[in-house]
């Protein structure tokens, strides 16, 4: 498919479909939720949907049936069918980069087919992840041992953004269901004190670290690799017992060889694997030694149940398009510029953190897949946190705030583990967040008697406040896989509908290059930065003067 079979409308603020719904916003926007559910008393169940284990509730946005309707007619407008179908069939939907986006294929059936320049992925998929499982079976076992002949009980993941995110993400929400007696970290910083935290109660003889890197070429990556090198030479003291203890992830394999990884331990990815979108890839490896590939496969099917969903369900009753939907009505036509997610479940406190990186970086953009500037708001801003602790922190603005912050609460029927405590009342939190900033309280309704020093205006609780209700049986790898792939594809949707690229991330490039420069030059004792730029280069003479003295002090203690 060529560029102009896959594109969108380009600025999609000029098409009658988007016009549509602005007029229809200045309708709806007098209007309260409270309204709209005392008018229709099975709005509730109307506007649910359900699928691969997820139940969606998106009836407390401030939407009407003709909302709706034009809705889906914007989405049709700008070609979302036929762009679902061309990530699926392995066209370049990374237009940028000229690249395919296709994460699907990671989760993909052995008997699936997906064509990329002709040809099949889905065994190259096969054959990684068989070796994956190999690998992760070997440490799990206790077969795959150190240097020095311990058994691995300690697996390091080093890597950044979508070499850490997702992972990392997965691990913490699966952990019921991973090895008690092995411990699984994450670096990821630059700063040294990360590395140095993570590691300074491990054993280097009992530790393992997987090096991801698409590139190969992080800065971060490869300085922590170097760091976690020498820490265990420093122990170890034998060159050659210390490749048992590192293997690589990446797409550049000749890179990684060179560095001195032994080629078997090596895993492969694909330029056609983005980094947001890769934790399906060996990028997963060490979620895969947490959890057992068993796990692990139960995961990609959910993964796959979503993914399936998202490709044959009619647009009225797609889940990861509604949700997209309602996201793009509260941000372009009702002006809400950020999302709240609120996971009710402890194992998911990294989730908003994962969804905010797959958002921000996939839809953070201004310009459209031509390159011309945007005529409308792309990405929110996403953040969040847990559920009971945010009720004691920023719900207070979420309710009565000046700004209106949509919300996606996410909860489980049941509990994990089994006999946690206070599941009943988690849940009853969360449904009550939920209705509270739906209907609110309004003037002279109390639940019980006021102070009389406080005017009554200051108890107000306005609501019409838009919220999603993400609900599932319970945290199971197969759950969690479906909801990442829900957001995955919600991200895509709301990218076609602006008609962006969701799958470069060339804001990023700019400021690695310019810290390459600086860093040049500290190292060199010049405080010289380009351009005008006297701030950036009065910062860099205070390091220096700073790294000088002392320096001078070091010198006449000895």
């Amino acid at each position: 498919m060529d560029r102009q079979g896959m594109g969108g409308p380009g600025d999609v603020s000029r098409t009658h479909a988007w016009q549509t719904l602005l007029a229809h916003a200045g309708e709806v926007r007098p209007q309260h939720v409270l309204n709209l559910f005392q008018l229709d008393p099975e709005r509730g169940p109307r506007l649910s949907v359900e699928a691969a284990g997820w139940y969606l509730d998106y009836s407390k946005n401030r939407i009407t049936t003709r909302t709706l309707d034009l809705l889906l007619r914007l989405a049709r407008a700008t070609r979302l069918p036929a762009r679902i179908d061309a990530m699926f069939n392995g066209d370049p939907v990374n237009v940028s980069e000229g690249r395919a986006a296709l994460h699907v294929a990671l989760r993909m059936p052995a008997d699936g087919r997906v064509q990329v320049d002709g040809r099949d992925v889905v065994p190259d998929v096969q054959r990684v992840l068989r070796r994956m499982e190999r690998f992760a079976g070997r440490v799990r076992s206790g077969a795959w041992r150190g240097g020095t002949g311990k058994r691995i009980k300690n697996v390091v993941n080093l890597g950044i953004g979508g070499s850490a995110v997702g992972v990392s993400m997965a691990c913490a929400a699966l952990q019921h269901y991973g090895r008690p007696d092995m411990q699984f970290r994450f670096v990821s910083n630059l700063d040294g004190a990360d590395f140095f935290h993570a590691t300074r109660d491990l054993d280097p003889r009992e530790t393992l670290f997987i090096v991801c890197s698409k590139t190969f070429q992080t800065l971060e990556t490869r300085r922590n690799a170097a760091a976690a090198r020498a820490w265990c030479q420093d122990d170890i003291q034998d060159e050659s017992a210390v490749q048992a203890h590192f293997v690589a992830v990446t797409g550049n394999r000749e890179a990684a060889i060179q560095a001195g990884f032994a080629p078997e331990h090596v895993f492969d990815v694909w330029d056609w694997v983005n980094g947001r979108y890769s934790l399906c890839s060996a990028m997963g490896l060490a979620l895969m030694a947490a959890i057992g590939p068993a796990a692990f496969r139960e995961m990609l099917a959910g993964f796959h149940d979503m993914d399936a969903h998202f490709l044959s369900a009619p647009l009225e009753c797609n889940l990861p398009v509604l949700h997209a939907l309602m996201a793009v009505w509260n941000n372009n036509l009702l002006g809400s510029r950020s999302v709240a997610v609120l996971p009710y479940e402890h194992y998911l406190r990294c989730f908003p953190s994962y969804v905010q990186q797959l958002m921000m970086e996939s839809n953070g953009k201004s310009v459209t897949q031509d390159g011309a500037p945007m005529a409308c708001h792309t990405s929110p801003i996403y953040w969040g946190a847990c559920g009971t602790n945010g009720q004691h922190s920023f719900h207070q603005l979420l309710h009565q705030g000046s700004q209106i912050v949509p919300c996606d609460f996410i909860g489980f029927l049941s509990p994990l583990p089994p006999s946690a405590h206070g599941h009943e009342e988690l849940l009853a939190n969360m449904f009550a967040q939920a209705q509270a900033l739906a209907f609110g309280r309004p003037l002279g309704e109390s639940d019980g008697p006021a102070d009389a020093q406080v005017q009554e205006g200051h108890r107000r609780v306005q609501g019409n406040r838009p919220s999603n209700t993400l609900l599932a049986a319970r945290l199971t790898p197969r759950t969690l896989g479906a909801l990442v792939a829900l957001y995955e594809h919600s991200a895509y949707t709301q990218g076609v509908i602006w008609d962006i690229d969701s799958f470069d991330q060339w804001g990023v490039e700019l400021g690695k290059t310019l810290a390459v420069h600086i860093a040049q030059a500290l190292a060199a004792g010049q405080a010289s930065a380009p351009g005008p730029d006297s701030s950036t280069r009065t910062m860099m003479q205070k390091y220096l003067d700073d790294k000088t003295a002392a320096a001078m002090c070091a010198t006449e203690r000895t």
